[in-house]
């Protein structure tokens, strides 16, 4: 099998050796240097996921993503995009989304006097599309093909990391408000992301830094915390694992355990969408059965274990050192059959690329849907006030 391809030709000529290509990287500034397009090049390199310091305004991250589709047509270019203290984007048009909860609160508050039963629910999920819709939308525009979200944790009140990211603390709430941001997202093309599986709510540690352990017993957790996964799994197109530990299930993080994401996820609730692992570069996944691992070593576990993507992040930054490490790594693995490259892997990647062309960001502007969804999300930044 080849270990790198170093032009897009080269790649499309290598591409059926491997039949998958599960890496999502992470570039370094505001165009693709040479270092970046080689990478991207790479018959491993599936997507991008872009950061904060990759946005100028709206024109070059449209001429950012165009670079990168020129050189991989087929990549997923990804963002955390949630709305409240995660948007990566802010300026220069884009719209400031309320945070998950806000929407949680919405449904929670009581209705008019005269309203019928379950008048606040109906309107908070209405309003949930409309979030949806414009935060698609908008990264539609500039090129952006998926966002990860929404986020399913509940919001337990420990987790400083989740907080306000939370919909609310009741599992059918969450679901229900999920759902309808995720029929926002389609509604302007764009597929979703569920995370953190089976939940990161109940625990304080933040994965970023630590290694989260959540001790409840399986059933607890199916019963709260995954049960809006079992819920929604003939809906969600893709789910994020938790870099959490939950040793009554397993001694492994959820990521990279087989018995959460095959066990549990894919066979139990049935789960036909697409796997992504979180930033393998995270405190939570750098240490896998009580062992430093490097990140191509994480990246064969967490694929193994029935992830079908895995995200390297900010590691392109200095020179990227790291990422050519876990590419040649990760081909260095394949090589040695220490994990298979999947057909059915690289099937669920491609199926969440969107399937219609965007709005451009001039004609969004003047279309009478997204104008009215601001609107919606307008009353209620109205009543939060």
């Amino acid at each position: 099998m080849p270990k790198s391809a170093r032009s897009p030709s080269a790649r499309s000529a290598q591409s059926s050796d491997w039949g998958h290509a599960p890496v999502v990287l992470d570039v370094a500034g505001l165009s693709l240097s040479k270092a970046d397009q080689k990478r991207l090049a790479h018959p491993l390199v599936g997507g991008v996921i872009l950061f904060a310091r990759n946005w100028q305004d709206r024109a070059q991250l449209t001429r950012l993503c165009a670079q990168i589709k020129t050189v991989r047509p087929d990549a997923l270019i990804c963002v955390d995009h949630e709305g409240g203290r995660v948007q990566r984007f802010r300026t220069d048009g884009f719209t400031h989304l309320p945070p998950m909860r806000a929407l949680g609160q919405a449904w929670l508050q009581e209705a008019p006097a005269d309203a019928p039963a379950g008048f606040s629910a109906l309107e908070a999920s209405n309003t949930a599309t409309a979030c949806g819709y414009v935060l698609a939308a908008e990264l539609r525009a500039c090129g952006v093909d998926l966002s990860f979200a929404p986020v399913l944790d509940l919001d337990w009140g420990p987790s400083g990391v989740i907080g306000d990211r939370a919909f609310a603390q009741d599992p059918r709430i969450v679901t229900v408000l999920a759902k309808s941001v995720m029929h926002g997202l389609l509604q302007a093309g764009m597929a979703h992301c569920g995370k953190h599986f089976p939940g990161h709510g109940w625990v304080a540690a933040d994965s970023h830094t630590d290694i989260p352990v959540d001790e409840r017993a399986l059933s607890d957790i199916l019963g709260a915390d995954a049960a809006p996964y079992a819920w929604l799994s003939s809906s969600l197109a893709s789910v994020m694992p938790a870099h959490v530990v939950y040793p009554q299930v397993d001694s492994r993080p959820a990521g990279f355990s087989a018995t959460w994401l095959q066990g549990i996820l894919r066979q139990q609730m049935a789960f036909e969408g697409a796997v992504f692992s979180d930033d393998l570069s995270m405190a939570g996944a750098r240490l896998i059965d009580g062992k430093e691992v490097t990140y191509a070593q994480a990246a064969t576990v967490a694929l193994n274990a029935g992830c079908d993507m895995v995200l390297l992040c900010n590691q392109s930054v200095d020179g990227g050192e790291a990422v050519d490490d876990l590419l040649a790594g990760l081909a260095a693995a394949a090589q040695a059959g220490q994990w298979h490259p999947s057909l059915d892997s690289d099937a669920r990647r491609l199926a969440l690329l969107p399937q219609t062309p965007p709005l451009p960001w001039d004609d969004l502007m003047h279309h009478a849907p997204y104008q009215a969804a601001l609107d919606r999300l307008g009353r209620l930044a109205t009543m939060a006030d």
